[in-house]
């Protein structure tokens, strides 16, 4: 497995979350159970990638405005799932800020694979790409044994 495999797992994984959270409704234990998964996912994802794909990509020219603007991007999506903490989960307030972070998680992932992934395959070698997935393997499983 590639660093792009790997990823796209966890990717596949957060649109499936994503959609779960939107097709909640009210203060329910499902809103909270469905919303804790998909805060754990963003975290541990967030943090191997960071790790694992950007920094490695930031020491490449080339490499470096991408990943500022994706680390950008993680951290209002963070932004987003602290002010769903805040929000009341049955309020309509809270699905529109669900649906908030849906949309940026979607255009955040389709952003990655569409343009990221390609520059970044020029600029890892083989065995980088064999290496990150690992590595960002290793710390994604740390993160999410942790959170739960």
């Amino acid at each position: 497995m590639n660093i792009f495999e790997a990823l796209r797992e966890s990717h596949e994984r957060q649109r499936d979350m994503v959609r779960q959270v939107e097709a909640t409704s009210g203060d329910t234990p499902e809103r909270h159970e469905r919303f804790t998964e998909l805060k754990r996912e963003l975290a541990a994802h967030e943090l191997a990638e960071d790790r694992h794909f950007y920094r490695p990509l930031m020491e490449h020219d080339a490499g470096i405005d991408l990943s500022r603007h994706a680390i950008a991007e993680h951290h209002a999506l963070d932004e987003l799932v602290e002010d769903l903490e805040a929000a009341d989960p049955g309020s309509s307030a809270w699905l529109a800020v669900a649906r908030k972070l849906g949309e940026k998680v979607r255009h955040h992932l389709e952003e990655e694979e569409h343009r990221f992934f390609q520059m970044a395959g020029k600029l890892l070698t083989e065995k980088q790409k064999t290496e990150l997935a690992q590595q960002y393997l290793k710390t994604y499983d740390e993160a999410k044994a942790v959170a739960a």
